[in-house]
């Protein structure tokens, strides 16, 4: 139950997906209390702690800006850190964008396991809910409440045949996140292509990092690899926006056709209401658990 980083460095290179531009990244060991910090090796090494406070924007991805310095699709290096159980880590790269790889974790969470996962001295902190917090915007709702561990219920509801109405109860805990949720993709529609690449967006987008969908189908040959892979994608991109939090929590969220900018408004509502919440150490999960 104490905090973890990895064993050694290791590195990787792929595509951003809005920029389309190559990018490097090394995952590096970190000191207990880091938390994930992203350096930004092209720019005289700028760090950007992943922080709710860094939020700049969330269109279609989750951005952070610090000094003017940016950074773009964090959520899912993040998720697969977070549902790892790595608590401290460094993150180089060398450009503006995370690299998408195949649009799920699942390579990032490869990564971290052929880096390999060190205990470190200092217990692990948690923030854990007191009472109930909610925001709701035109119907697109997310609540947090108490609970012993750190769990996810999502639903999302799309007019497409391949998806509509999809939910699923999600915790955290004893490789569940490898399991069940790492490998969902991020999807689109044929319908938002040409509007994105107008705005400059996803122009790094393919069949090999996205599921794409038209009107009544799918576009990739290769199938769904879950029979609701959205709604877990969904749940993988939660993990990810929870984890600028700074910590694990345990607590139990509730989504409804929620994303980014719905996350980060409840994660600022949280840390604002502070009669909500407070940091516990490890030892006094278990006991509450």
């Amino acid at each position: 139950m104490n905090q973890t980083t990895l064993c050694r460095s290791i590195s990787a290179n792929g595509v951003g997906l809005h920029t389309g531009v190559e990018v490097n990244i090394c995952l590096r060991p970190a000191p207990e209390n880091t938390g994930y910090v992203f350096v930004r090796t092209d720019l005289d090494d700028f760090e950007i702690p992943a922080s709710v406070e860094y939020i700049s924007h969330c269109a279609y991805a989750t951005t952070l800006m610090r000094r003017g310095v940016v950074l773009s699709t964090c959520e899912h290096l993040l998720s697969a850190l977070r549902g790892s159980g790595i608590d401290n880590c460094f993150i180089d790269l060398d450009n503006i964008e995370l690299p998408i790889m195949d649009g799920s974790s699942e390579d990032f969470v490869s990564l971290i396991e052929r880096a390999g996962v060190c205990e470190q001295k200092s217990p692990r902190h948690t923030l854990k809910v007191k009472h109930r917090v909610e925001v709701d915007l035109d119907g697109r709702k997310m609540s947090v409440e108490p609970a012993a561990a750190f769990e996810i219920d999502c639903v999302i509801d799309f007019p497409h045949p391949l998806i509509r109405r999809q939910s699923l109860h999600f915790v955290l805990d004893n490789g569940s996140y490898g399991r069940e949720i790492a490998a969902a993709r991020t999807f689109g529609f044929t319908s938002e292509i040409e509007m994105m690449r107008k705005a400059n967006l996803a122009r790094g987008g393919s069949l090999a990092n996205a599921i794409v969908l038209s009107d009544d189908g799918m576009v990739n040959e290769t199938p769904l690899r879950f029979d609701d892979e959205f709604v877990r994608h969904k749940i993988l991109d939660i993990v990810g926006d929870l984890a600028l939090l700074g910590m694990p929590v345990a607590g139990r969220f509730t989504a409804e056709k929620s994303g980014h900018s719905i996350h980060a408004q409840l994660m600022s509502k949280l840390l604002k209401t502070e009669s909500a919440w407070e940091i516990i150490e490890s030892a006094a999960v278990q006991t509450a658990g």
